[in-house]
Order: structure tokens, then C-alpha cells, then sequence
């Protein structure tokens, strides 16, 4: 029986997927179609294969091989419109980088990288995440909201007036809120808080019992609202992958049987291998939010986190129509 019928789901932040890594050069238009067929069975329709830290000349061989299999795909061209850079301008500093490369982070932000990268690509790269405390961080937010791109905070030790800052500048995201953070911070003067103060800015949260418990995820999105909060994955290859070691962006990772993907030093977590349409069964399951909240946080929500971006382009995208059943299962309506 359907439940409920609601746009196609969105994942901003996806390093990969069913086996496939997003950030291997030697990914092609096979590969590529192996993961999104994969996430259009948990409903998802559109995304931004997202690209981790990595040296400059990496960089800009993986963007290469990644938009050349969309291209070349059948379902990239359909359901890529753009790409994802998580760094390398990120705080290389312990407890913040998690699994970044702090050897990659050595250059402050500069908008040269971004076009040099996008020189070789047929599809723009839409989202850009980056640490606002790094020196000439606001100009680059700025001048890459002029380039039509959204930007985001994450792996950060941004205080209050940093993210007041970097929200001026435009910056309107927080990818993966309350994670690529040290265990312990100061008691109140720490970005964590500041994020979550900043009406500016809309959190983007994952859903899978790992990064967070329950009741962090509920306290986050209660702070924030369901209206201002989005579900993303930052899915890597182990997601819709059996249990076992995997290769992500050049480091060993293991998905344990609990389903937590961590690096094979089995500090801190690499990513996560959760899917959409779990992140949409966990967030009502958990009582965060009914089924029409949970999955607008998932596709509308997310989608027009992008808007100003996609115009900018013009990019326009078919979320097409999803139903979800009693069992919170989705199917294309």
C-alpha cells in the first residue's frame, strides 16, 4: 500500500557507491552506471559525486575520469548535474581532517584550483566544502559564489565570528554537521555551536547511527528544524556492498558488519555506507520527523540548497516521482 508519494531523493555529498569509487581515475561510464542504478533502487534520482582532498594534479585526473563517465554513461547524463569538492581547503589539524589527507591541505584557499579542475569538465562543479578560518577562506567563498558555486563548512574549527564571516560571504551549507570535529571541544566557544546558531546556514546531517546517535541526530535537527536540516549519505563503495576491506581515494577501508566504514586503522570513520532511502526510514523510525518531512530533507530540500547554483548553469532538473509504502520502501511512481 503507498504511503506516500514525493519527488526523487538527492544526495549532495556521495563519494560512491555499490563497489565503485567516485574518486578512482580509472573509473569509467560502466562503473558509473553500476552505482547509480544502485541508488535509483533506493530512490535516489539525481546527485553530486563528490571528490575528496587530494594534490592538485590528482585532483584534476579524477574530476577528469569522473565527468568523462558521466558523460559517457547512460544515467550520468540524467542524474549528475554537477560535482561535489569536499578540500582540499580544509583545518589539517588532528580531530578536524578525519580521513583528508593533511599533506594535500598545504595551499590556502584559491580559486585558480577551481578552474584548472573545471578546464577539463563538461559539468561544473556545483558544491564546494571548505574550513573558513584558513587564510583567504571568505574571498574564496566569494568569488566562487560569482562562479555560480554554493559553498559549505565542514572539517572546521571556524569560531562564531569565522562562520558569522563565511555566511556573509555567502557560504549556506554545513556538510555533515557534528562530524569531521575532535572529541572533545571547548564547552561553548566551538564551531559545532556556531554552525548551529547561524540562520544562514542549513545543516546537512547523516542519518545512519554511526556518525551520531538517535538522539544527537533528533537534538541537531530540532535545534535546526526539519526545514533547514538536509540528509545526505557521504556514502563511499562499501555503501550497497556486502561487509569487507574496500579501496576509497587511494587508503584501505573496512565495512564492518555493524555497517560503520572506518579506515584500516580503524580510527575515526571513512565515509559511511548508508543509502538514502535508509536515511529516510531512519529519521521517521527515530520519531526526527514524519515521512513527508524526512523525504523533503532528502530531495526538495536538498535540490534547492543548489537552486542559485543550477541557474547560474542553466541546469534544470526532473526529480521525477517517487512512492514510498507502508514499510517506507520506495519504488518509482
Amino acid at each position: 500500500m503507498t504511503a506516500f508519494v514525493g519527488d526523487g531523493l538527492f544526495d549532495l555529498q556521495v563519494n560512491g557507491y555499490a563497489g565503485v569509487d567516485f574518486n578512482d581515475p580509472a573509473i569509467d561510464a560502466a562503473k558509473l552506471d553500476i552505482a547509480l542504478e544502485a541508488m535509483r533502487e533506493a530512490g535516489v534520482t539525481g546527485c553530486l559525486p563528490t571528490i575528496i582532498t587530494a594534490g592538485p594534479d590528482e585532483l584534476v585526473a579524477r574530476f577528469r575520469a569522473l565527468d568523462a563517465a558521466v558523460r559517457e554513461s547512460r544515467l550520468g547524463p540524467r542524474m549528475v548535474p554537477g560535482y561535489h569538492l569536499e578540500g582540499p581547503f580544509l583545518n589539517p589539524a588532528d580531530g578536524y581532517r578525519g580521513v583528508h589527507p593533511p599533506d594535500a591541505m598545504a595551499d590556502d584557499p584559491d580559486v585558480a584550483l577551481i578552474d584548472r579542475i573545471e578546464s577539463h569538465l563538461q559539468r561544473p562543479v556545483l558544491l564546494v566544502t571548505l574550513a573558513p578560518e584558513r587564510t583567504g577562506a571568505i574571498a574564496f567563498a566569494q568569488a566562487l559564489g560569482e562562479r555560480g558555486k554554493v559553498t559549505a563548512i565542514a572539517h572546521s574549527a571556524a569560531n562564531f565570528a569565522d562562520v558569522r564571516a563565511a555566511a556573509g560571504a555567502g557560504v549556506s551549507l554545513s556538510t555533515h554537521l557534528g562530524n569531521g570535529l575532535p572529541q572533545s571541544l571547548p564547552k561553548l566557544e566551538n564551531t559545532l555551536l556556531a554552525q548551529l546558531a547561524e540562520p544562514r546556514l542549513t545543516a546537512c546531517v547523516i542519518a545512519d547511527g554511526h556518525h551520531m546517535s538517535p538522539d544527537a541526530l533528533a537534538a541537531l535537527v530540532s535545534l535546526k528544524g526539519t526545514g533547514r536540516t538536509i540528509l545526505v549519505t557521504d556514502a563511499v563503495l562499501a555503501a550497497a556492498a556486502p561487509s569487507g576491506r574496500y579501496r576509497f581515494a587511494g587508503m584501505d577501508v573496512e565495512r564492518t558488519a555493524a555497517g560503520a566504514v572506518v579506515p584500516a586503522n580503524g580510527a575515526n570513520l571513512a565515509g559511511s555506507a548508508l543509502t538514502m532511502d535508509a536515511a529516510v526510514r531512519n529519521v521517521v523510525n527515530w520519531g526526527i520527523a514524519d515521512l513527508p518531512a524526512a523525504v523533503a530533507m532528502a530531495a526538495g530540500q536538498a535540490r534547492g540548497a543548489l537552486s542559485k547554483a543550477l541557474v547560474h548553469h542553466g541546469i534544470k532538473l526532473d526529480p521525477g516521482r517517487i512512492a514510498w509504502n507502508d514499510a517506507l520502501e520506495p519504488t518509482p511512481a
